[in-house]
């Protein structure tokens, strides 16, 4: 029983490791992030966009979807060839990746975290 117990909440754990937090990303470095989208994700766990900066082309962690919506960030709002302002934050070892703190697009600020 006890084994079984044990594997168990090792099988509910391994979920919840498996999710990249913010500790990921330099947070005492924000980035202003101007350009156009090339492409994007609107879905889960996170949605993201590849945004194409002068010199750079990131890839953007954005929030999960549910949390996109109710704040007023539809998939329209990030579709190719949208043109976005992120803060952002980059992360400590993939140097083309950073997680978006907040987005501006369509005129509108949303924050995300």
């Amino acid at each position: 029983m006890t084994r079984l117990l044990g594997t168990l909440l090792l099988a509910m754990a391994l979920p919840a490791s498996a999710h990249h937090g913010w500790s990921e990303y330099e947070q005492d470095k924000p980035l202003t992030l101007n350009g156009k989208v090339v492409g994007s994700g609107y879905e889960h766990p996170h949605g993201f966009i590849r945004l194409e900066t002068p010199g750079k082309t990131w890839v953007v962690v954005l929030a999960p979807p549910s949390r996109m919506q109710a704040r007023g960030l539809p998939p329209e709002a990030i579709k190719p060839g949208a043109q976005v302002s992120v803060v952002a934050y980059a992360n400590r070892s993939k140097a083309e990746e950073a997680r978006a703190e907040r987005i501006t697009a369509d005129g509108k600020t949303v924050e995300l975290r």
